[in-house]
């Protein structure tokens, strides 16, 4: 079928209003304009991100299309674009990399001022959208909405991968193994012999853990509410695990106690205050460093003993590992592909994309480390 410069129709996830179960509809997907790229997904996995935007935790605009750990193939190219042509593989990139703006002209920043994330558009970079449904305009999530058979992205929010890249599975390197995986190996730089605590063993959780484990840390306690979670994370390195509903004492003492002076690196991937704080607080006062990954409600905050700031900790926050999306994650496929990383653990999970709802069923039941949909 020849699509090029037509307007596709195809299946989609919408979001038509906050914490609506997602409907499986017939979309229209446009064109790409100068500069953006359309794409036929292959795969896409759930994200925590996603089921927070679907509630509402993270403000997006209703209608949307979720969805953002995408891999896929080029289907068109608007004008101008030349960094991807059509039939390439490509993972699509929720934060982007524009090489302009002043966080990715320095060596250290990665959080590209031209994302729509924080706050959220959801809309192309000319202030339009490329979906629509029953004649009505539907908004894009973070630029990727790669919840759609087909998809419109800007050229800076795609990248190349390699042509051998299994595309069944390495749409986590869109997201899941940086945010997770790259917070230890990358952002903190996890030392051998060192002791680690990891708050929340879902997707990003269970990511840290491999990193921690690859780094060479001795000792990994994982930290989770649910303890069907725990023989999972045993396989993936965690030497101790911690449920604080079960604890007659806050869980940064227990893992104080267990460890005599707080832990090297401590990694939160949750989202809430009080897991950033108990992670803070479980880090050794002298040289500890405390990782948030997790991503939080508008208008949270959470405060920290001013007093015990002074002693040494380092508090960081990570988006994506600190990796420069479109330089570094081309990289992590080909790291995968010649066995130096193992993403194969991290999917439990795949099912064809109009099992959308069971798949939901199961992350939401704790029951998958990452399921990933299959077009």
């Amino acid at each position: 079928m020849d699509t090029l410069g037509k307007t596709i129709t195809c299946l989609a996830a919408i979001a038509w209003k906050t914490n609506s179960s997602l409907s499986l509809e017939e979309v229209q997907v446009e064109p790409p304009k100068a500069g953006e790229v359309r794409i036929k997904m292959i795969s896409t996995g759930i994200c925590g991100s996603d089921d927070h935007a679907i509630k509402g935790i993270m403000p997006l605009k209703y209608p949307f299309i979720p969805g953002h750990e995408g891999a896929g193939l080029v289907e068109s190219i608007g004008e101008g674009v030349s960094s991807v042509k059509p039939g390439d593989k490509v993972l699509t990139l929720i934060v982007p990399q524009c090489r302009e703006c002043s966080a990715c002209l320095n060596p250290k920043g990665n959080f590209c001022e031209k994302q729509d994330i924080l706050p959220s558009s959801g809309l192309m970079l000319d202030g339009t959208s490329r979906f629509t449904c029953k004649g009505e305009k539907i908004y894009h999530s973070f630029r990727t909405s790669t919840f759609s058979e087909y998809t419109v992205v800007p050229e800076i929010s795609v990248v190349k991968i390699d042509a051998a890249a299994p595309m069944d599975k390495i749409c986590v390197i869109s997201c899941e193994v940086p945010t997770g995986y790259g917070a230890a190996v990358h952002s903190a730089k996890v030392t051998p012999g060192s002791t680690c605590v990891v708050f929340g063993l879902g997707g990003i959780g269970s990511a840290i853990v491999m990193g921690c484990k690859a780094s060479g840390a001795s000792r990994i306690i994982g930290v989770d509410i649910n303890e069907e979670k725990f023989p999972r994370a045993r396989a993936l390195g965690v030497t101790d695990c911690l449920n604080p509903s079960n604890l007659k004492k806050p869980v940064q003492e227990a893992v104080k106690e267990m460890t005599g002076t707080g832990v090297d690196f401590a990694f939160e991937a949750i989202g809430l205050a009080e897991t950033m704080v108990a992670a803070w607080d479980s880090c050794h006062v002298s040289h500890g460093v405390c990782i948030i990954t997790g991503v939080s409600p508008p208008n949270s905050k959470f405060s920290l003993s001013a007093q015990t700031v002074s002693t040494g900790r380092t508090l960081k926050g990570v988006c994506l590992g600190d990796y420069k999306t479109k330089d570094c994650f081309p990289q992590l496929v080909t790291a995968y592909l010649q066995n130096k990383i193992n993403i194969d653990p991290l999917i439990t999970h795949q099912l064809p994309f109009d099992q959308l709802h069971k798949a939901f069923k199961l992350y939401h039941a704790g029951k998958t480390i990452r399921c990933v949909l299959l077009f």
